[in-house]
């Protein structure tokens, strides 16, 4: 996963907005079979993730629970990591406006 950390030093400045305002406006004025098809691959790679995170866990475990105490102790992180996936979902959308 690519980090496009530098680019978020002057956010406001760079993009017109924010990246998550960027990928908003790209899905609205994107073809629907595009986003349809983004927004099942992002669908597709969380169900991936999911598994993955409750594997061999057990029947209790509480997936939901994990994030969000991982997301209070990291939120910095968190915040980061949202930001460089809307650049790299924005991106994917608009790469394949162009073909």
């Amino acid at each position: 996963m690519p980090n496009y950390e530098a680019l978020f030093e002057d956010e406001d400045d760079l993009f017109a907005g924010t990246p998550k305002s960027k990928f908003l406006d790209a899905i609205k004025n994107a073809n629907t079979q595009i986003v349809d098809e983004e927004l099942d691959r992002i669908i597709e790679k969380y169900a991936i993730m999911e598994l993955l995170l409750s594997e061999n866990k057990g029947d209790d475990f509480d997936i939901n629970r994990v994030l969000e105490q991982y997301s209070l102790k990291n939120s910095q992180q968190v915040e980061e990591m949202k930001k460089s996936l809307y650049i790299e979902f924005t991106g994917e959308v608009i790469q394949r406006l162009d073909s």
